[in-house]
């Protein structure tokens, strides 16, 4: 029982909790759609007898959507809040998913993908800021794997889905099925989810905002712990302090002095990464069936890269908080391109499984340990943006990602040369990942 006056301790304890799971929950969803294109391909292919060029370009098509939401979303946040950008961005991606079951030609499907992916290309940047500002001090990146693990998660529910659903029923299905966060994430967010005490402090001047978070986390100076966002956020924000607005001076802080070269690392890293995720994500299936395997076996493929994801990814985090994670994505890039490539030799099925799993891992989990290692390596009044861009550039590599295979697959009438793409990102990636030298915060 609380008095007048008296904070609920128990719910603000609760409050990482709840916010990673409603951000996981968004980001499932976002992990859903990406599987789901792969999933119905061989099925959309077949319906508007589309060639292995034209399936890759609309592939690519919602990864362009993505690029501009998550470019555009930290300037938005920075105005209107990063909850509120949340919501919305949640319920506008929800909405086109269903009206994407009703395209009838590949030209109403590209636009309606596109749209779709404005609102999922700001939903990872706004997931990643909220759940590194609410995380318990010491756990962030186990925390911010934990619920980036929704990705991969949604991955594995689409790919099961699939497998239970199109030898049955029409493809339109899983795209209605994308837009359930209307009813099983929007509701719980409007309740539960708090507004960043970032934003609040940069728009109230500072050290009252600051100190409420102190006093919420329990780090007052009675205790004497202090995390280095804290202490960069004991004076008025940058963006108040040098008179910028807090969307330039987001900006700005990405090429600021100790950060410029970590930005550029960033950017090609991620561009490295989600090249590899989005590729295989999309065509995977597709080059199994094409090797002789029936829909439900390439299917399983799907299933095991993405669980291999889930498992791979949270192992991954420990191990980041553990041994920083630099080290944990040069090694997880190198699983990867290992993994892959073991696809151009490797002919038993379970053997093959094992791989897809690792792969999983090497793509899914390594992308997802960059986007904590790029949210906490920014300061605060820079995260949304920092994160943002990041995955905004990385998508050119999802963009590139599955046409580049397409015209591959297209050239050479089997799936050896893209793994071989696959596997040459990876090693590329892990080249990029060494080199950057930033603190995290």
């Amino acid at each position: 029982m609380t008095t007048a006056g008296t904070r609920p301790e128990t719910a603000t304890a609760r409050m990482p909790y709840a916010v990673m799971a409603i951000c996981g929950g968004a980001i499932a969803f976002d992990g859903y759609d990406l599987v789901v294109y792969g999933a119905t391909l061989s099925s959309l292919r077949e319906e508007w007898n589309l060639d292995p060029a034209t399936a890759g370009l609309l592939g690519s098509v919602p990864l362009i959507g993505m690029l501009l939401g998550a470019m555009l979303v930290g300037s938005a946040a920075a105005r209107f809040g990063r909850r509120t950008m949340f919501l919305a961005t949640v319920a506008f991606f929800s909405a086109l998913m269903a009206i994407t079951a009703a395209a009838s030609g590949p030209e109403l499907f590209a636009l309606l993908r596109f749209f779709a992916g404005l609102g999922l290309g700001g939903v990872m940047p706004l997931a990643a800021a909220l759940t590194t500002e609410f995380a318990p001090p010491g756990r962030r990146n186990l925390s911010y794997v934990i619920m980036q693990s929704g990705y991969p998660v949604g991955g594995v529910v689409a790919s099961v889905l699939a497998m239970a659903l199109l030898p049955v029923t029409d493809w339109r299905i899983m795209y209605l099925l994308g837009a359930l966060p209307l009813i099983l994430i929007l509701p719980f967010a409007w309740r539960l989810l708090p507004e960043s005490e970032e934003y609040l402090d940069a728009r109230r001047g500072g050290s009252a905002a600051v100190a409420t978070r102190k006093d919420r986390s329990g780090d007052g100076p009675a205790s004497g712990v202090r995390t280095a966002s804290e202490d960069s956020e004991s004076t008025p924000s940058d963006a108040r302090s040098t008179g910028r607005s807090p969307v330039l001076a987001g900006i700005a802080a990405l090429f600021a002095p100790g950060y410029k070269s970590a930005t550029v690392l960033f950017w090609t890293m991620s561009f490295c990464s989600l090249l590899f995720v989005y590729g295989i994500n999309t065509w995977l299936p597709t080059l199994m069936l094409d090797a002789g395997y029936a829909l439900s076996s390439s299917l399983r493929f799907l299933l095991a890269f993405n669980a291999g994801a889930i498992v791979g990814g949270i192992a991954g985090g420990w191990a980041a908080d553990r041994w920083t994670p630099k080290r944990v994505v040069v090694v997880s890039f190198v699983l990867g391109a290992a993994a892959v490539l073991g696809f151009t030799s490797v002919p038993a099925e379970a053997l093959l499984l094992v791989l897809a799993a690792i792969a999983g891992y090497g793509a899914v989990g390594t992308q997802t340990l960059i986007n904590g290692w790029v949210t906490r390596s920014y300061p605060p009044h820079a995260r949304t943006t920092g994160i943002g861009w990041s995955l905004g550039v990385g998508r050119l590599g999802g963009i590139t990602g599955p046409t580049v295979t397409g015209l591959i697959v297209a050239a050479t009438g089997a799936g050896a040369g893209a793994f071989w793409l696959f596997a040459a990102v990876g090693v590329i990636g892990a080249a990029l990942a060494s080199g950057v030298r930033v603190k995290q915060n």
